[in-house]
């Protein structure tokens, strides 16, 4: 075993990882990587398949946030926001706020058109103007509950404490207040003794809806599903039951379009937008978590404004939703550095100012806020995102694998394979037809991927569910190998059923 595999055996401890597995066996340690190829101390190469874990966009050893991070090094790495300003973070304060408000000429606008003063892309009255930074995607999270729960509290003239509704099986992160958002047993139901209480109503999981009458194709399954919009009903009654109790909910939290750790679980068009129109109706505000789904990982989305054409590079803008409080992290630095952003509106921001003596302070912080390095990073990655080269790179890349996925669907143990833009999830059962799950402890998601590492692609799963994220620079021949490594390891795996 190599000497810093052994280093890590001794000591250190990994995330969401069973130890005692981890321990029997000789861990890949990477040490190296450009583009989409990851290399281990050992001079193998494989593709990184899921981009990191959904963090890194434009793929590894980029020259252009490489030369930002250097240029910044040559200044400062970082100082206090607490009592002071910086270049950097202010810049993409700037630039995020744009972004978010569709106010900045992205890829696909001619010259012409961006010099138009007139074409942002109208997707709501709800302006978000201020930008609050942290360190990751939990932190994120929690600062958007944090002030939700204050800005209800302060403005409702309510005495009950703020209710929060999100999704069931939603994950939102790891500290206790985005813990208590999630409903996933597997990873809070040990931490519920520190838990604060919130609802849950049921994710548009089109393949495992109790409501869906379609029987199983071999086809995603939002493409076949037969319903009457269920799930949006029970939203509707939620909300209600809420309101006739005297305190509605304050906020509505979700992941726009598909939730990642509760097994990449898409949504159906036009879901997204009937759920917070009646979120709005009865007074919530809408929390989007686009930690995973933010910075184009989830498409173009495009709309018309007068004749022009505007590309979003959030997922909530599909459906034309804009939130009250935008959570980004993962892509922001283009997965180089540990950042995230929690952007919100005027509205929100002024109702903790006042006199000092009043204490309404937001009392939160993180030492790394407004990080020079990371904004500095992220700012890079904004600017590679706005080229035309970007955005075709991946339009195409979205359309690739769209064409790949569909050699998988022979295969017998292949249930569903759902695809959002540049996010894959494709889910192992026992059989296609009955739609019968694999018993977690079964481990085929980890076996998968186990086989698919052999074969030089690296990825890890969602329960049964395996992820495919390629970094946004993979070309069509890596992402080939990523699909056929994917179909080779499945038949290994599960042999007697390799062939139907």
């Amino acid at each position: 075993m190599h000497k810093l595999a052994q280093l890590d055996h001794a000591h250190v401890w990994h995330p969401f990882t069973q130890m005692r597995d981890w321990l029997r066996r000789e861990p890949i340690v990477i040490v190296g990587g450009q583009g989409a190829v990851l290399r281990d101390v050992k001079g193998r190469e494989f593709f990184d398949a899921n981009s990191s874990i959904w963090t890194n966009l434009h793929g590894h050893r980029h020259p252009k946030i490489n030369a930002a991070i250097a240029r910044q090094l040559k200044k400062i790495a970082h100082s206090s926001a607490l009592g002071f300003a910086n270049e950097p973070a202010s810049l993409l304060a700037e630039r995020l706020v744009a972004v978010a408000n569709c106010q900045l000429p992205i890829a696909n606008l001619t010259k012409a058109s961006r010099r138009q003063p007139n074409w942002k892309l109208q997707i709501g009255n709800c302006k978000l103007n201020k930008v609050f930074f942290s360190d990751d995607g939990s932190t994120a999270l929690e600062v958007a509950l944090n002030l939700a729960y204050e800005f209800s509290r302060r403005t409702r003239g309510n005495k009950l404490p703020p209710k929060f509704l999100s999704l069931g099986g939603a994950y939102h992160g790891d500290t206790i207040g985005a813990v208590s958002l999630g409903h996933v047993d597997l990873f809070h139901k040990a931490y519920g003794g520190m838990l604060f209480k919130t609802d849950q109503v049921m994710s548009p999981f089109c393949y495992r809806c109790p409501f869906n009458r379609a029987k199983p194709e071999r086809a995603d399954a939002r493409e076949y599903r037969k319903c009457d919009w269920e799930c949006v009903g029970l939203v509707e009654k939620k909300f209600s039951a809420q309101k006739k109790k005297g305190n509605p909910f304050a906020a509505f939290v979700f992941e726009p379009l598909m939730q990642g750790a509760a097994g990449m679980i898409p949504q159906p068009s036009g879901w997204l937008r009937q759920v917070t129109d009646i979120a709005r109706e009865h007074g919530a505000l809408l929390i989007a978590d686009e930690v995973m789904t933010g910075f184009g990982r989830t498409g173009a989305a495009k709309a018309e404004s007068g004749k022009r054409k505007v590309e979003t590079l959030f997922a909530s803008h599909h459906e034309k939703v804009q939130p009250d409080f935008l959570c980004v992290a993962k892509g922001l630095t283009g997965g180089y550095l540990p950042m995230a952003a929690t952007l919100t509106t005027q509205k929100v921001f002024d109702a903790f100012l006042g006199e000092y003596a009043e204490f309404k302070t937001f009392f939160h912080g993180h030492s790394f806020t407004g990080n020079q390095l990371g904004a500095a990073a992220a700012l890079a990655s904004l600017d590679i995102l706005r080229t035309e080269k970007s955005a075709r790179q991946r339009a195409q890349l979205q359309k690739y694998l769209h064409d790949e996925l569909q050699a998988l669907w022979p295969l017998p143990n292949i249930g569903d394979v759902r695809q959002v833009g540049l996010v894959a999830g494709v889910e192992l059962v026992k059989n296609w037809r009955t739609r019968k799950p694999f018993a977690l402890a079964e481990r085929a998601g980890i076996r998968v991927c186990e086989a698919m590492a052999r074969r030089g692609v690296l990825t890890r799963p969602v329960g049964n569910v395996i992820v495919l994220m390629p970094p946004y620079c993979t070309t069509p021949a890596q992402l080939r190998k990523m699909v056929s490594a994917l179909r080779e390891a499945v038949a290994e795996t599960f042999p007697a059923n390799a062939h139907g």
